[in-house]
């Protein structure tokens, strides 16, 4: 969204109804869009070295992603918000097991 025209343009090509809407906000968005591509890849630093932060990081972004497919159920986006709800909420009771939890050190 921030530099039209590279390579990246093409995935919208999964979600072009999202492209429509979010396209006229240009650099708006954009920016939101590139510090979260940082958290995802911070999270994911911090999940494969077992960090506790990242375990933090990656429990907080999927509880975000579940608020907000909660939120598409609510305004009648039955199907991506009943899917995106069983995965993330798939996803997060996997996270909030002790045993998983117990696989991250603080430090």
């Amino acid at each position: 969204m921030v530099w039209k025209g590279t390579a990246l343009d093409r995935i919208w090509l999964l979600n072009p109804f999202a492209y429509q809407r979010l396209a006229p906000l240009g650099k708006l968005v954009g920016i939101p869009f590139l510090v979260l591509s940082g958290l995802l890849a911070l999270a994911a630093v911090g999940w494969f070295k077992r960090r506790l932060w990242g375990w933090s990081l990656t429990v907080a972004i999927i509880a975000t992603q579940l608020l907000g497919d909660a939120v598409n159920l609510v305004f009648g986006h039955f199907v991506e918000g009943t899917t995106g709800v069983l995965i993330a909420g798939a996803l997060l009771d996997y996270l909030l097991r002790p045993s998983t939890r117990a696989g991250f050190s603080p430090g």
